[in-house]
């Protein structure tokens, strides 16, 4: 039984306490250890478009260019008609 304070919170003096904060902090250091860099935010406009100016867009639209190029190709087109 956890004891708590007139208010009905958690005495922050007990022992219980103190180590459900622990297994807390722990728990937050081996979740941000393990967790996968975040990917970068793409800059918007005010009207919710992606940025036009930003290194990001530009490197964007240079890897649709390039797929729609592929898309296009000889040897999809092939890869299209033959079924591989």
């Amino acid at each position: 039984m956890v004891k708590t304070t007139a208010s009905g919170k958690m005495d922050k003096r007990t022992k219980e306490y103190k180590e459900l904060k622990a297994r807390l902090a722990k728990a937050r250091a081996a979740k941000a250890k393990g967790a996968a860099p975040a990917k970068p935010r793409l800059k918007k406009t005010a009207a919710g478009k992606v940025d036009k100016r930003t290194k990001e867009y530009k490197q964007m639209a240079a890897n649709m260019a390039k797929a729609r190029r592929a898309k296009g190709s000889l040897k999809n087109r092939l890869k299209r008609l033959f079924g591989y």
